[in-house]
């Protein structure tokens, strides 16, 4: 079974600064509906003006993923971490007993376009932990490439959480494939361009959400970047 869901049907908010908009419930948007999916519990696509960006705040047992689409986004934490990170790198921030951390547009001028992520944890009490890895073009041409797993395999980030994060890049005739095992569901979320997912055609900021499928299929792109998640269950 496959549901989809527009762009347009996700929650929006324009803070002149920011321009967000959330796919499931995130501050000020509440939907009863789309509380989460499995472990998945935000992908928040934000617009951050130059110069502007999201000051010191603590955050605790949530597995945090954050992949840039344009610009460049500067990380700083509690746990002593700097970072800048640009389109391809993939950082992971593990909240665990709690961390604070700031982010802002590492540009004064150009806005910075990204995915924050936010999966829920196996367990809550982890220690705090960060990790970003980079993954080129090349690395997710015509195919899905694991970022973020509970494993760390493959060179992905490691998060503790039963899903796992794949990245691709379709295009024409080019065609990928991810099989799931019994009982596990997937979410696609179209970052750009447009593809079809299991016959589906799918625009930007388009997502399905899949169960009890054999695999998730991307084909007849044009442009496509695409996150893929497969999920275990957690709480229906």
């Amino acid at each position: 079974m496959i549901e989809i869901r527009r762009s347009d049907e996700r929650g929006h908010a324009n803070h002149g600064w920011l321009d967000s908009y959330h796919s499931f419930s995130f501050a000020d948007y509440y939907d009863p509906e789309h509380m989460h999916f499995g472990p998945l519990r935000v992908i928040n696509e934000d617009r951050i003006a130059g110069g502007q960006g999201f000051g010191t705040h603590g955050h605790r047992d949530m597995e945090i993923v954050t992949y840039v689409l344009d610009g460049a986004l500067a990380h700083r934490d509690s746990m002593g971490n700097g970072s800048t990170i640009r389109h391809g790198d993939v950082q992971r921030m593990s909240a665990g007993t709690g961390v604070m951390h700031s982010e802002f547009n590492a540009s004064e001028h150009e806005p910075v376009h990204l995915l924050q992520i936010w999966v829920l944890p196996q367990r809550a009490g982890d220690q705090p932990g960060y990790e970003e890895k980079r993954f080129d073009d090349a690395d997710k041409r015509g195919r899905l490439r694991i970022v973020a797993s509970p494993d760390g395999r493959d060179g992905s980030v490691t998060i503790h959480s039963d899903a796992s994060i794949y990245a691709a890049l379709i295009d024409g005739a080019e065609q990928a494939a991810l099989p799931l095992q019994a009982g596990r569901r997937a979410y696609v979320h179209v970052a750009r361009g447009a593809l079809t997912v299991n016959g589906e055609a799918l625009a930007a900021g388009d997502a399905a959400m899949i169960v009890d499928a054999a695999a998730v299929t991307l084909e007849q792109g044009r442009d496509a970047e695409v996150l893929v998640f497969d999920l275990g269950a957690l709480n229906g």
